[in-house]
């Protein structure tokens, strides 16, 4: 069985910026995210390798791997919620200097980057997972982000670099309090205002999944509202139906984004040629990280 590994490049950058101190290159480039990038994506091809040689030994044609990026600031989502994400603020300039940076990274790990105009990174990275299923390719998408949490299905796994840990079904029923099937309708419930989804005000996590349990399914629980025993909840969700409605659109992950599973493009090396490491070696010299010189994993 091919696999083929899925990076939330968004969220690996981000997280290294914030949890890194401001470090920049002798002549004052911010360079810090860029750091904590490459130190994951070390981590990651040791854990790549790791797990490839647990299970049996797979060659290195069965082995593939992907960034996936953001290409549009404004998404299909802000034409079915035009101040969807509105209330985000930019990624400070020492950041978004460095994704230039981040990219020349990517291509000195050989690891292929893909996005599509008009979709989110997470869009992309649902639909390479489908497309790859429909060729008999399992996917793990390499992220901390809880969103991807509904994808989780046999074939399709996620795991948290950070952890270190596959998502287990176990963990998303602490999350959300339902299976994967069900999460979109409890966030659609819950909503997240941090990014303009605001689905039922008052109701939480804890009583959009009771309720989602008690219903079967978020059209269910909106066709029988009459039915919910809570005369508060009743109210609140008879009173804001269509904007529930709205968030379930914006908190599902499309995976009909058009994109071509290459392959021969995506191959991951389980094991470096000399034309790798030179790669590599000539990226940290241009950028000052002595500290990582010889290290490529």
């Amino acid at each position: 069985m091919k696999v083929l590994y899925l990076i939330d490049i968004s969220g690996f950058v981000f997280r290294a910026f914030y949890a890194l101190p401001a470090l920049t290159t002798v002549d004052g480039v911010p360079i810090g995210a860029v750091y904590g990038f490459c130190n994951m994506l070390m981590k990651l091809r040791r854990d790549v390798v790791r797990t490839a040689k647990a299970a049996g030994g797979a060659e290195q044609l069965g082995v593939l791997w992907a960034g996936i990026v953001d290409l549009s600031k404004k998404t299909f989502r802000n034409d079915i919620f035009p101040t969807y994400k509105a209330n985000r603020k930019q990624a400070p300039d020492e950041l978004a200097s460095q994704f230039p940076i981040i990219h020349e990274a990517c291509a000195a790990f050989c690891c292929p980057v893909k996005g599509v105009s008009n979709f989110e990174a997470d869009d992309v990275i649902a639909s390479c997972a489908k497309k790859a299923e429909a060729c008999g390719i399992e996917s793990v998408i390499v992220s901390s982000d809880k969103d991807f949490m509904q994808l989780c299905r046999p074939g399709v796994s996620i795991f948290d670099p950070i952890k270190s840990i596959f998502i287990s079904d176990e963990h998303i029923h602490e999350k959300f309090g339902v299976s994967a099937d069900k999460v979109t309708d409890v966030q659609a419930l819950a909503g997240d205002p941090t990014d303009g989804v605001y689905g039922a005000p008052g109701i939480g996590v804890k009583t959009a999944a009771a309720l989602i349990k008690q219903f079967g399914s978020l059209d269910a629980l909106l066709n029988n509202a009459y039915a919910i025993p809570s005369k508060r909840q009743r109210d609140i969700i008879t009173k804001n139906t269509d904007q529930i409605r709205i968030s379930k659109q914006l908190v599902t992950l499309r995976e009909d984004v058009e994109i071509e599973i290459n392959e021969d493009e995506l191959q991951f090396s389980l094991k470096l040629g000399r034309e790798e490491t030179d790669k590599i070696s000539a990226f940290y010299k241009k950028w000052d990280f002595s500290r990582f010189a010889g290290k490529y994993t």
